[in-house]
């Protein structure tokens, strides 16, 4: 007699259906899992073996099998506690077979039969939903599976709280949606005491979804402009919301079902592993750059990030997505974030200070600022020097103009944006490309010329020049124009740093 069970296998964003097949034989008593598990599931037979016995229930006296079907699938995690021991308890006929089908099943058991919270339940409710099935999950995680829609969540405190659901005697309630939590605003532009070219720049980067990177002595406020950004950009669709909820779910990160609407900002610390960063580990999970998805990523100190840390992000920078391989999995993320990074000009922070610059300048600058490659920096659209603020800029008050002002502008130029690409793959001027930016970017013939002279003097690469056509199309929207004129050129222009070719 063999009872079957449907559970998942996360691969990526990719919840892959599992077949738990458990059959009961005669011979010695024996318990045994096949079918490429992990630590975590070869550990499952002690768990299901003590839950069981939390309710009153021994292992039947025979050789038990359980294979998790397909085999050469690797099979990670503690989430397939719960449908080994349904697939058990349909096998010794504790359980309707027919009853199990209906259901994709995920839970951790505890010894006491209690089952406790897992990473992807989202995605497994989603997967679901697409084989017309409902969800088993843990009572902690029903408000999370919820939000997949028309999808029958039963979330269960315990073992025993299941098996009498499925006995008719007491029905487990439907869990509701968890709440959606108002967005964090942090910081206020109108606490930046003077840097207008920083605070244009950090507009254009908001408005079109560009990369930034700022440049300046240490206390010129290059960090507390970074965290003025969540407070001007727009709120994540509802879309959009799921999307990166789903990558929290996976990481685990997801708590009471809740989502958020802001976009999310991650900013590690320079010490960050190239796993960290990009994803990866012996059970592989996103990494910082998959957790700021649509969203930012800030980048402090970037010269003391190990450089192959940062070469990392070449090409989730360029594709929006990360793809982790390794020996027994390939896995893919996705990856599409603002990169918002701050540098000191030198090591000792005082480049052009005559009065505090170390003896090595000029070569105190050069040696630190190569840490840095030249294919990285082409790949950031705005480069902007941030001075130093002194001590009359600081007692002035604040700037009438807040971040509330910035937001409405940036929402408006970002609402041209939507609906400009609706349809054809982009969200933002950032992500547009082939024959959208030839459709949308091109400028005016004033423009073209003054880009062509700019690129023979700049020596830009091909990167380079996409990249200067959409950020001056961010300069168009902001201002509300129709077309990319001289004007927004000759301003994209400004914020191009010249790169060396590495």
């Amino acid at each position: 007699m063999v009872a079957i069970v449907s559970t998942v296998a996360y691969l990526g964003l990719e919840a892959r259906g599992v077949e738990v097949q458990c059959q009961l034989a005669a011979g010695v008593p024996a318990f045994a899992i096949v079918g490429l598990p992990d630590k975590a599931v070869a550990e499952s037979r002690e768990r299901v073996r003590a839950a069981l016995s939390a309710i009153g229930l021994a292992l039947p006296p025979k050789r038990i099998t359980v294979n998790l079907s397909p085999a050469d699938l690797p099979k990670e995690g503690s989430h397939y506690d719960l449908p080994i021991a349904l697939a058990l308890l349909g096998a010794m006929g504790v359980v309707d077979r027919e009853t199990l089908s209906a259901y994709v099943v995920v839970g951790e058991l505890g010894l006491d039969g209690r089952i406790a919270p897992s990473p992807g339940v989202l995605l497994a409710a989603i997967h679901a939903g697409s084989e017309q099935r409902g969800l088993v999950c843990p009572v902690a995680q029903g408000p999370e599976a919820a939000w997949a829609g028309e999808v029958e969540v039963l979330a269960a405190p315990d073992l025993l709280a299941l098996l009498n659901h499925f006995k008719g005697t007491a029905m487990l309630a439907p869990p509701e949606p968890g709440t959606v939590d108002a967005a964090p605003r942090g910081a206020d532009l109108a606490q930046v005491k003077g840097q207008e070219t920083a605070k244009r720049a950090l507009e254009i980067a908001a408005a079109g979804g560009h990369n930034l990177l700022m440049a300046g002595p240490p206390g010129a406020g290059k960090s507390l402009l970074a965290a003025c950004l969540p407070g001007i950009l727009p709120d994540l669709t509802p879309a959009e919301a799921l999307e990166v909820s789903m990558i929290a779910s996976v990481a685990g990160q997801l708590e009471g079902g809740r989502l958020v609407r802001a976009r999310p900002f991650r900013a590690p610390h320079h010490s960050a592993s190239m796993p960290a960063l990009v994803g990866g580990g012996l059970r592989v999970r996103p990494g910082e750059v998959s957790l700021a998805h649509l969203g930012i990523l800030f980048l402090d100190e970037l010269p003391e990030f190990q450089r192959a840390v940062l070469d990392s992000l070449r090409q989730p920078l360029e594709t929006g997505q990360v793809s982790v391989a390794r020996a027994n999995a390939h896995v893919t993320f996705p990856a599409r974030v603002q990169l918002i990074a701050a540098m000191n000009p030198c090591r000792c922070g005082h480049l052009g200070d005559a009065a505090l610059a170390c003896s090595r300048a000029p070569r105190c600058a050069a040696d630190y600022q190569a840490k840095l490659s030249g294919p990285l920096l082409d790949r950031i659209d705005l480069h902007v020097d941030v001075q130093a603020v002194s001590a009359a800029d600081l007692v002035l008050p604040s700037s009438v103009e807040g971040s509330a002002e910035v937001a409405a502008r940036v929402a408006a130029a970002r609402d041209i944006q939507t609906a400009r690409y609706a349809g054809q793959g982009a969200r933002s001027n950032a992500e547009i490309d082939g024959e959208l930016l030839e459709k949308f970017a091109t400028p005016d013939e004033a423009g073209r010329r003054l880009l062509a002279q700019a690129a023979e003097a700049m020596r830009l690469s091909a990167r380079g020049y996409t990249r200067i056509l959409r950020v001056a199309r961010s300069i168009a929207d902001l201002a509300g124009a129709e077309n990319v004129r001289r004007e927004h050129i000759a301003e994209a222009l400004g914020y191009r740093r010249q790169v060396p070719r590495n």
